[in-house]
């Protein structure tokens, strides 16, 4: 038989072309690459069922199809069609959702086939009838998400959508016949779903004759030797975990440093001054000397490297330390001591050098809390690298999670964990990772999320605003007798408000001055000089202070000024107790650190009544802290058990993991070396465990 070849990328037979095989082709960011479905994202955003419908055991009368309802009740035009549906499919709509037949089921929120009788009675008593296909309500929902050009109309559909892999490339983002080209029987996008040690593994397999022969190295030799050099930069940073398909979004700021470290050792340039912040950062002890060689790697070949740095690891490999407080805020600010390790060690000012040289210690606990006989079980965690994993939380102590970086322990508490008892206690929408079941939520009646995300993305937002300590300062200057006399009520006394605010600057205090082609500039509003109300607010004084004076006064300045003001004075001293004392009342939120944001929020929960059945999550605390922030996080983490509640904590500082009742440690390894349960525990017995690295680390804290 005559068979018909082309010496072009096509078939004659089949009526498919290529283009000509290129890097453009690879990528998802092109259009040449990218699937046409999902346009390179991998994924689309579809309407998921138990979003539009999470209580199940409502009835459609009473509103259980959220997608449609508002203020709990479906509109008279939803309820229209729905009624018309219910007469040609014979079903109730006074029956619990749960109690419906699933074809049914199908046919409310995927629609039908053929066109239905449909009526509608206006509140005029107008009666309308027309043939129509029902499109379903996850049919109505997407049609509007795509035809809309309202971003509200947009937003509040997105509350009942969830993200699934792609159909046209199953998450792939390439084309079909970019997935086509195989290196070895792997496609580009399988090599980027390996972690980095994976793919330094798979290119030294390319050595292998069978996969590769001696023309197709000769092409490669170069492109592997790159790839392989950047592979082990990677590696010598700690980050062996890693997938390189891993999105930037989800990397922590010490992995996305020590990415941009890995990429400057490969540049091998000379002479360069290179600032760290913090590039220890979700670094589990057992790889801190990965990072010091890399560091040293850099220094060693002319460069001059400054890190700002609270890791004690990294303190003592350094060449020079410059010490700086002796306090924070106003009472720091100047050089304490300045030198090498020694001489920091033996500066009698420094706080830092006290804890290196031991003469501070945050202190080991004499006893453990014994749990309160409840627990939070988690069965079957598979997400990520967890390998179906059973895990049990000992409720009424302070757990700390632990592993290497990369060991599953996020994913474990956060993406699983939390992100289920979310969905239970808020009807949150994203979506858990896999796991079997969580027994026990009905042992706690909330969960709290407290990481170090701002207490506000506005200068107006403050730590007396985030506490509700405004509120009855306000309040207070209220009451004060010429306040009263002119009717004044707490609302002039607020600056996001027309009566009491500046209005030149809106309270703002500060006007912003666009610049062209150079960053916008903030100058003092010269009506108020900064103050942010108007003269008739500065005029009411308490004490001798006005609004304004109180805003910019600092919690201990505060706390002596409201001394008699319980209302006042409880909030402010859990301000005071987490170590904020220096702090402004008026301080903007973007002027806050991480940690300081952090212990805002820690404080704002510390002075709401207890209900001993909460649960807090902490992942990395301690990011940012120094030697005596951690001994302070660790009083008020204590007082939050003492009270009755729940901490987890997702740790790698070993001052807090040795202060912990119950230890859970994750791994052994990262990525697919982890994902399993290694010890559980008390932080003692962690020590004896072989396969526990974090208990190797413990030995020399627990002495």
């Amino acid at each position: 038989d005559e068979m018909i070849f082309s010496e072009e990328f096509s078939c004659v037979y089949c009526n498919v072309s290529l283009g000509e095989i290129e890097p453009r082709t690879f990528s998802f960011n092109n259009p040449h690459g990218a699937c046409s479905t999902c346009t390179g994202l991998g994924f689309k955003m579809v309407v998921d069922p138990d979003l539009v419908i999470p209580d199940k055991t409502k009835t459609i009368e009473d509103g259980a199809i959220e997608g449609w309802s508002k203020g709990g009740s479906l509109s008279s035009w939803h309820m229209s069609q729905l009624n018309s549906l219910s007469e040609i499919d014979s079903f109730r709509i006074d029956v619990p959702i749960q109690e419906l037949e699933p074809e049914t089921m199908d046919m409310i929120l995927n629609g039908t086939k053929t066109k239905i009788k449909m009526s509608y009675r206006s509140r005029r008593g107008r009666t309308f009838r027309w043939n129509r296909r029902f499109e379903g309500v996850i049919g109505n929902l997407e049609r509007r998400y795509t035809e809309t050009e309202s971003e509200k109309v947009r937003k509040d559909i997105e509350r009942y959508m969830t993200s699934l892999p792609c159909q046209g490339c199953s998450g792939q983002r390439l084309k079909p016949e970019s997935l086509a080209v195989t290196i070895g029987d792997e496609t580009i996008m399988s090599v980027s779903d390996k972690s980095i040690s994976e793919a330094a593994d798979w290119i030294v397999l390319l050595e292998n004759p069978k996969i590769l022969s001696n023309r197709d190295k000769s092409i490669a030799s170069q492109i592997l030797k790159e790839l392989s050099g950047r592979l082990q930069f990677l590696l010598n940073v700690g980050l062996d975990y890693l997938t390189l398909s891993r999105t930037a979004s989800t990397l922590s700021g010490g992995e996305a440093q020590r990415i941009r470290l890995a990429t400057q050792i490969g540049s091998g340039l000379m002479g360069v001054l290179y600032v760290c912040d913090e590039p220890s950062i979700g670094l589990h002890p057992a790889d801190d000397y990965r990072l010091i060689n890399t560091l040293k790697g850099l220094r060693d070949v002319g460069n001059t490297v400054l890190i700002v740095e609270h890791d004690e690891a990294i303190m003592r490999a350094a060449d020079h330390i410059v010490d700086l407080g002796p306090g924070a805020g106003e009472h720091g600010g100047e050089i304490v001591a300045s030198g090498t390790v020694s001489k920091i060690m033996s500066s009698k000012n420094s706080l830092t050098g006290q804890y290196l040289s031991g003469a501070k210690v945050i202190d080991t606990p004499q006893t453990r809390r014994l749990f309160n006989g409840k627990y939070l079980e988690i069965e079957g965690a598979e997400q990520n690298n967890l390998n179906s994993i059973d895990v049990t939380i000992p409720l009424g102590i302070l757990v700390c999670i632990t592993g290497v970086s990369g060991s599953g322990k996020s994913t474990l508490i956060n993406e699983i964990l939390y992100k289920r008892l979310s969905q239970h206690f808020y009807r949150a929408k994203d979506r858990p990772g896999k796991f079997k079941s969580i027994k026990g939520i009905e042992n706690i009646d909330k969960v709290v999320n407290i990481d170090q995300s701002p207490i506000g993305r506005t200068p107006r937002s403050n730590p007396a605003t985030y506490t509700g300590t405004f509120t009855p300062i306000r309040e207070l200057f209220a009451q004060v007798p010429e306040a009263r006399s002119r009717g004044y009520k707490p609302g002039r006394f607020s600056f996001n408000v027309k009566g009491g605010r500046c209005e030149a600057c809106s309270g703002d205090g500060y006007i912003n001055i666009e610049m062209q082609f150079l960053p916008d500039v903030s100058v003092p509003c010269e009506e108020c000089q900064a103050s942010r109300y108007n003269r008739e607010a500065l005029e009411i004084e308490y004490r001798g202070l006005s609004i304004s004076n109180v805003l910019q006064s600092t919690v201990t300045e505060a706390l002596t000024i409201f001394s008699n003001i319980p209302r006042i004075k409880t909030k402010l001293q859990t301000l005071q107790d987490v170590g904020l004392g220096y702090i402004k009342l008026g301080q903007p939120a973007t002027q806050l650190s991480g940690g300081e944001a952090q212990r805002v929020k820690l404080a704002t929960e510390l002075s709401k009544r207890a209900t001993g059945q909460t649960l807090y999550i902490l992942d990395e605390p301690t990011t940012g802290l120094s030697f005596e922030d951690c001994s302070q996080l660790l009083r008020v983490l204590q007082r939050l058990v003492d009270a009755g509640n729940s901490v987890v904590l997702i740790e790698h500082h070993l001052d807090l993991i040795k202060s912990a009742d119950w230890i859970i440690d994750l791994g052994p390894g990262a990525g697919d070396k982890g994902g399993n349960l290694v010890y559980e525990g008390t932080p003692e017995n962690a020590t004896h465990n072989k396969g526990s690295y974090t208990g190797r680390y413990l030995k020399n804290v627990l002495k």
